[in-house]
């Protein structure tokens, strides 16, 4: 998740996209189609289905790639400040299906700035810094030595 809505196609509907993205990641039709309406209610943009993509502003855009992304059920989630991306509800039901997936035994990496992000989502955190591994460790650990250090 790196760059939601990577594939969408700013001419399609955000239904057209539904599909065209389902198979870019794999889904068979049959699956998105049982998918479909849950895939629109995490996203939380009903109403804007049958608009093109190109009306979308960036924050649906990312909404609905995220719910679309992660209806898949993938081995390895990436996720690079997704929780930054609408609401607050929003935000928390996405950090409850990331949460749900590290429970059902997915590998989950987490590409944010921000401490509570990874405290609340990750056991382990790599602190990098200009291109080099500054620390590694217990994520809670990590995040405390961050903070300390951006205060300074």
């Amino acid at each position: 998740l790196l760059e939601v809505g990577t594939g969408f196609h700013p001419e399609l509907t955000g239904r057209e996209n539904i599909f065209l993205n389902g198979a870019i990641l794999g889904m068979t039709q049959k699956e998105i189609k049982s998918k479909f309406n849950e895939i629109v209610e995490f996203a939380g943009i009903e109403e804007f289905m049958d608009a093109p993509i190109r009306t979308y502003s960036s924050g649906m855009v990312a909404r609905l790639g995220f719910a679309i992304a992660t209806d898949v059920q993938p081995d390895v989630l990436i996720i690079d400040e997704i929780l930054s991306v609408g609401d607050t509800d929003f935000q928390k039901k996405s950090a409850a299906r990331i949460l749900q997936y590290h429970e059902n035994g997915s590998t989950i990496l987490v590409v944010s700035h921000n401490p509570d992000s990874i405290r609340n989502l990750c056991s382990r955190a790599l602190w990098l810094a200009q291109g080099s591994i500054r620390m590694a460790g217990p994520a809670n650990a990590i995040m405390d030595q961050y903070s300390s250090d951006s205060k300074a």
